[in-house]
C-alpha cells in the first residue's frame, strides 16, 4: 500500500518535537494585565464573577504592578473606580481622582520597567454608566464627550501613563486626544485605540468589576456583532487620526475581525480577552469540565495565532509565571 512521503504526525511524536516545530509561541512581553483600583477600600476586594481578580487598593495595585514587571509582562492597563460619580464623570478629569493617583503610584513603583496604560473613558466615572455625557434626550453627546476626553487624557499623561487607551468609541476621539496631548507637550505618550470594540454580551463581569451604573446598553456607539467589514473602516479612521496601536475587543468571538485587522494594519495590533471569556473558563474549570491551565493557554494562543501582537488578559501574571517555569 502506498503512502505519501510526508507524514505530519512525525512532527508530533514527543513534547520536545512539538516545541521545536511550533509555529507560534507565547511570551510574557506580549501580555498586558488589566487592573482595577478602587477608591475608599482598605483591602483588595474580590470580584465574585471573576474568581482570582480583585479591585485593588493603592498598595495592592503597586504590588501587582511590581510582580508583573518582575515576570517580564509587557504592560498594565489601569481602570479606576471612584467613590463618587456625577453626570459628566468629574472624577476622571480630577488630577487627584483615583485613576490618576493609581497611574502615578504605579509609575513611581515600576518606572519604565512596565508600560503603564490607562483607560480613557467615562463609563466608570458617570452616574449613568455611559461612556460619554448625555444630552437632554438621554443620548450620548459625541462632541461634548470628546472635549472631556481631551482633558482626561492630559491628566493621565501628567500622572505618568506611557500609553492611553481611548475605549469610548466616540467618533473622532483619537484626533481630539492626540491634539490635546501634543498641545500640552505630551508628544511621546502613545495612543492604543480601541478601534473595533463591539457591543458584547460578554462584558457582564466587567460591569461588576467597575461597579457600573449602566442602565440599558451601548449599542448606539459600540459596534454591532453582525458587522465585519465595518471594523476595518473603524481601524482606518483611527489610524488616519494618529493611533499608534489598535485593538479588537472582545477577542474570542471576533477572531475573524482580529485576523482582518492584523492583515491590514501597519501598526501593532492588540486584542482584549475580556471578563466574560475569563469567567466562562474559570467556571467550567471549577466544575471540573475542562483542564484549566490547558484551556487558558489554548485560548490565549488562539488570539495570538489570529494575529495579535499584544493580548490583554486577566491571566497575564499567572500565564507569565507558567511561561517562565517552562523555559
Amino acid at each position: 500500500m502506498s503512502f505519501p512521503q510526508h507524514r505530519p504526525r512525525r512532527l508530533r511524536t514527543t513534547p520536545a518535537m512539538r516545541r521545536l516545530t511550533a509555529e507560534f509561541r507565547l511570551d510574557p512581553a506580549e501580555l498586558i494585565l488589566p487592573a482595577f483600583v478602587r477608591e475608599g477600600i482598605t483591602e483588595p476586594n474580590p470580584i465574585t464573577s471573576m474568581p482570582g481578580v480583585v479591585q485593588h487598593t493603592m498598595d495592592s495595585l503597586k504590588k501587582a504592578a511590581s510582580e508583573a514587571a518582575e515576570l517580564g509582562i509587557g504592560g498594565i492597563m489601569l481602570f479606576g473606580i471612584p467613590a463618587e460619580r456625577d453626570a459628566v464623570g468629574s472624577a476622571g478629569t480630577d488630577p487627584n481622582g483615583i485613576l490618576n493617583r493609581g497611574i502615578a503610584a504605579v509609575r513611581e513603583e515600576v518606572g519604565d520597567e512596565l508600560v503603564i496604560m490607562s483607560d480613557v473613558c467615562l463609563d466608570e466615572f458617570t452616574d449613568h454608566g455611559h461612556c460619554g455625557v448625555l444630552d437632554d434626550n438621554g443620548v450620548v453627546d459625541n462632541d461634548t464627550t470628546l472635549e472631556i476626553y481631551g482633558r482626561m487624557a492630559v491628566e493621565q499623561a501628567r500622572a505618568g501613563a506611557h500609553v492611553l487607551g481611548p475605549s469610548g468609541m466616540m467618533d473622532g476621539q483619537i484626533a481630539v486626544i492626540r491634539h490635546a496631548l501634543d498641545t500640552a507637550g505630551y508628544t511621546d505618550v502613545s495612543l492604543f485605540a480601541y478601534a473595533a470594540k463591539y457591543a458584547s454580551a460578554f462584558y457582564g463581569p466587567f460591569r461588576e468589576a467597575v461597579d457600573s451604573q449602566l442602565k440599558g446598553d451601548r449599542r448606539t456607539y459600540q459596534m454591532d456583532a453582525s458587522n465585519r467589514r465595518e471594523a476595518l473602516l473603524e481601524v482606518e479612521l483611527d489610524l488616519e487620526e494618529g493611533a499608534d496601536m489598535v485593538m479588537v475587543k472582545p477577542a474570542m468571538s471576533y477572531l475573524d475581525v482580529l485576523a482582518d485587522v492584523a492583515a491590514m494594519s501597519p501598526v501593532p495590533v492588540g486584542a482584549y480577552q475580556i471578563s466574560g471569556e475569563y469567567a466562562m473558563i474559570e467556571a467550567a474549570a471549577a466544575n471540573g469540565w475542562i483542564d484549566r491551565r490547558r484551556a487558558i493557554e489554548e485560548s490565549v494562543l488562539g488570539i495570538k495565532r489570529a494575529g495579535a501582537n499584544m493580548i490583554l488578559t486577566y491571566w497575564a501574571t499567572e500565564l507569565a509565571a507558567w511561561l517562565k517555569e517552562s523555559k
